[in-house]
């Protein structure tokens, strides 16, 4: 990671670590909700050129991963526990 990240970066960063947050507090509709918005982030980012192409590449590996990690990841695939 870098030491001076711009304003764009801190944004995406806010996601990252609210979507950390919402995971580790299983609350699972809004970490969904999250990866939504990181992605869409980082495509208006992406677009408009204000971050550099390697920052974005770097993020991009990051949503990967997220994206990943939640497959599945929803209250409605949850099995009840009483059946």
């Amino acid at each position: 990671m870098r030491l001076f990240k711009s304003k764009e970066e801190k944004e995406i960063d806010g996601i990252i670590q609210r979507l950390e947050m919402n995971m580790s507090n299983n609350y699972k509709d809004n970490a969904q909700d999250n990866l939504k918005e990181l992605e869409t982030t980082l495509n208006a980012f992406r677009s408009s050129g204000r971050v550099k192409p390697a920052v974005i590449t770097e993020y991009e590996h990051v949503l990967d991963g997220y994206k990943e990690k939640m497959k599945g990841y929803s209250h409605k695939d949850q099995k009840p526990y009483w059946h």
